[in-house]
């Protein structure tokens, strides 16, 4: 997702009685805060916002907001949705400073599956995180961290370690090497191995015997 500009319109009245009439109106009340300055409240039209939040990332890429002839470089941090409608009914955004680094979610994504041995065998690859926190600059927060399965067997898990972190990037878990995916077994293979291993202990059994 590119660097991405929202037009805004200020919102002169906080409140939940103000936030209901922004949202009768057809808007989604927000807010910009952070860098240590006064929070900047917000309406903005709906339709753009939602159509940001169906695309990968949402929340480790950085947004242009224009509030009235003012422009504020953002992340996403919440969003509130409508219990019945599923629809977003509040947004925060965090302003940040210059130099300052932020923990941020970035997603993960999986190459190279045709060159997995145990992916070919029809094993399956179960995602244990599909996000990693990170800690950076804003402007070095990666789009994606990327782990080749090439050679990956099934009963093997893939850790942390497996990836190379760009520069100025860092992980806020340090004191293990997590596992970020594993390749199970499929139903058929288990149900060889269990046959496998019966087979065998009805021979140890005639052997003994």
């Amino acid at each position: 997702m590119a660097n991405t500009v929202i037009n805004a319109e200020i919102r002169e009245r906080a409140g939940k009685g103000a936030a209901r009439a922004v949202r009768r109106a057809g808007m989604v009340p927000g807010v910009i805060y952070g860098a240590k300055q006064e929070p900047v409240m917000f309406q903005i039209d709906p339709r753009p916002l939602v159509k940001l939040l169906h695309q990968p990332g949402f929340f480790s890429h950085i947004l242009t907001v224009t509030v009235g002839k003012e422009k504020y470089e953002v992340l996403p941090r919440d969003v509130q949705f409508d219990k019945v409608t599923d629809e977003p009914i509040h947004v925060d955004f965090l302003r940040f400073a210059k130099g300052q680094t932020m923990n941020v979610e970035v997603p993960v994504t999986f190459v190279n599956e045709e060159k997995s041995p145990g992916l070919k065998r029809g094993g399956v690859l179960n995602i244990v995180r599909h996000d990693v926190e990170v800690i950076c600059a804003p402007s070095a927060i990666p789009e994606e961290l990327v782990f080749d399965l090439s050679g990956v067997e099934v009963g093997d898990s893939i850790h942390i370690s497996a990836i190379k972190l760009p520069k100025g990037v860092e992980l806020s878990i340090t004191d293990r090497d997590f596992t970020v995916a594993t390749v199970a077994a499929p139903s058929a293979l288990k149900s060889e191995d269990n046959a496998d291993e019966g087979e065998e202990g009805e021979e140890e059994a005639t052997t003994e015997e």
